[in-house]
């Protein structure tokens, strides 16, 4: 029997691995709007399924923590894949947890992922007409901070 509202039930696919490498955060501090910081995306990889490409240098994510509980991330880099088309990335994410989880990878220490919710929304811009399908569609991931660099996985929504 069919759905009369014509709806269903979401299904989705996995689309890329990366890890994304990152330099030291830049802490502007304590702002009117949270606590401000810039952390510099300095490489990295990425591989889908038939696909490699490398993260550039150049990007950043910038961090608004709202409170010792959760951050907000709105990161922008570019993938540049092995034959030279490129991909720009923009991924908003929610990462939060227990504060004193929060304060270690603050601090930049290890915190074991499945103790923190990571969730992200990628949303990707190409010039090259074999990618251009990237941009009609939704995709979300998972990811995990480390000292030196963030891990993620992302799937397409169908």
């Amino acid at each position: 029997m069919s759905d009369p509202t014509g709806l269903f039930e979401p299904r989705f696919c996995f689309f890329a691995d990366l890890q994304v490498q990152v330099a030291a955060p830049q802490d502007v501090g304590q702002t009117t709007c949270g606590v401000r910081r810039l952390v510099p995306i300095i490489g990295g990889t990425a591989v889908g399924d038939g696909w490699r490409a490398r993260v550039l240098p150049g990007g950043a994510d910038v961090q608004r923590v709202v409170n010792d509980r959760l951050a907000e991330l709105d990161a922008r880099y570019v993938l540049e894949l092995d034959g030279g088309d490129l991909i720009y990335v923009h991924n908003r994410a929610i990462r939060s947890g227990p504060a004193e989880l929060i304060a270690r990878l603050m601090r930049g220490e290890a915190v074991d992922p499945a103790d923190l919710y990571f969730r992200c929304c990628p949303r990707f811009e190409t010039a090259s007409p074999a990618l251009a399908w990237t941009s009609e569609r939704m995709f979300f991931g998972h990811g995990a901070r480390h000292p030196d660099k963030v891990v993620m996985r992302f799937f397409e929504l169908l």
